[in-house]
């Protein structure tokens, strides 16, 4: 009970948005990173340190006097080894474990199994660091400038007409000053995708060259005849390996003993590894996929109309244009972060209100909000913006 206590706690890593009151400043691609991944890769790290579910990760036999938490031991902390030439005979006539016969031919060594924890707690820490960077310069600037307007509706319009006010008055005197907010942005996005090759290449390193190819000699082996398919997983995760020990005889003469060890662990690390191989897949083709629209969004102004009109239904031709012809990428960042922490309604209030601002400007009609300088601390970050764009 205590591992899937562990387990729990991890798995509540992914929803602790929902039971605290942050604002959302990424996208799920994004959250897909830190939050999923990340969550999937320190559980997979709890299962293969609970040594409960599987009993002793390694037991060993030999036919001489070393006793056998001795000889666990050592094949433990040093290395065992397989036989490559021996992969694909027939258990039980030609060989008696795959990848197991005559030693005087090339080894395979195996020491993997003591890093496999410690291998997959690092990449949990990676795919965060990205997330860990964005939220340190975001600094809360969603959650501050959208407070008391997020979620459901807040009262009648009416009502809510002050805040909003407010709001757009924070957007138009910092109007051209998040550019470089949004730049680390994309620059974090371009991190989660390096990140994510650089662990499928750092997988293949550490088995050897064997995790680049893993996933589809899976699916090839599940499409093969029974009778005569080999198992790539034993192959990569032998589960009956060989280990040598050297000891001292009674005449001082160096006795050699041969035992054969089973990793019970591997049962557990090859579920694992053939899971990261098609989970990294998906993440590195969707991460991709979300660079290129992030690339079309500074690119091209028709994709920031596009998103105005579907994804917020703010469909006023003129409002769009007017939105789309002056402000930068920086701003319509800030706009598209905004309106993923509130209702379309309030959402599409606030853009009303910030197109009749940039329509009309000074000689505007319309009754004046107070400056968002006059109301620290709702807004302290202001002045700091406009010097680090300076």
């Amino acid at each position: 009970m205590t591992v899937f206590g562990m387990v729990s706690a991890v798995a509540g890593f992914v929803k602790i948005r929902y039971l605290l009151d942050k604002a959302v400043i990424d996208n799920m691609v994004f959250r897909a990173h830190y939050r999923i991944t990340s969550a999937i890769l320190f559980c997979c790290c709890i299962i293969v340190t609970a040594n409960n579910l599987i009993g002793d990760p390694i037991m060993c036999i030999n036919e001489g006097s070393i006793p056998g938490h001795v000889i666990n031991t050592y094949c433990w902390i040093t290395y065992t080894f397989t036989l490559p030439h021996e992969q694909g005979k027939r258990v039980g006539t030609h060989v008696a474990h795959p990848g197991l016969g005559n030693d005087n031919q090339d080894k395979v060594y195996h020491s993997y199994y003591q890093w496999v924890p410690f291998v997959l707690f690092l990449q949990g820490i990676l795919f965060y660091i990205p997330h860990w960077i964005w939220k340190i310069w975001e600094e809360d600037k969603i959650r501050k400038i959208s407070d008391g307007m997020r979620g459901t509706i807040i009262g009648n319009k009416a009502e809510r007409a002050p805040r909003i006010s407010r709001l757009v008055q924070y957007i138009m005197e910092s109007m051209h000053l998040h550019n470089t907010y949004a730049f680390i942005y994309f620059l974090c996005e371009g991190l989660n995708f390096i990140n994510v090759l650089l662990n499928i290449f750092m997988t293949d390193k550490f088995l050897g060259g064997a995790f680049l190819d893993y996933g589809t000699d899976v699916i090839r082996f599940m499409n093969m005849d029974q009778e005569n398919r080999t198992d790539p997983m034993v192959a990569v995760f032998p589960r009956v390996t060989k280990c040598t020990f050297h000891k001292f005889g009674a005449s001082g003469s160096i006795q050699k003993h041969d035992a054969l060890c089973v990793l019970a662990l591997n049962i557990l690390n090859e579920k694992i590894f053939v899971f990261l191989w098609f989970w990294f897949i998906i993440l590195a083709v969707i991460s991709g996929l979300a660079l290129v629209y992030s690339l079309a969004v500074v690119m091209l102004p028709s994709t920031r109309e596009t998103i105005m009109k579907r994804r917020f239904r703010f469909g006023t031709p003129n409002g769009v244009d007017a939105i789309i012809r002056k402000t930068q990428v920086g701003d319509f960042f800030l706009l598209h972060l905004l309106g993923q922490n509130m209702n379309l309604m309030v959402f599409g209030e606030i853009l009303e209100e910030l197109v009749r601002r940039l329509n009309f400007g000074s000689n505007s009609n319309l009754p004046s909000a107070p400056s968002t300088l006059e109301m620290s601390p709702i807004y302290p970050e202001i002045e700091k913006f406009k010097e680090t764009e300076t």
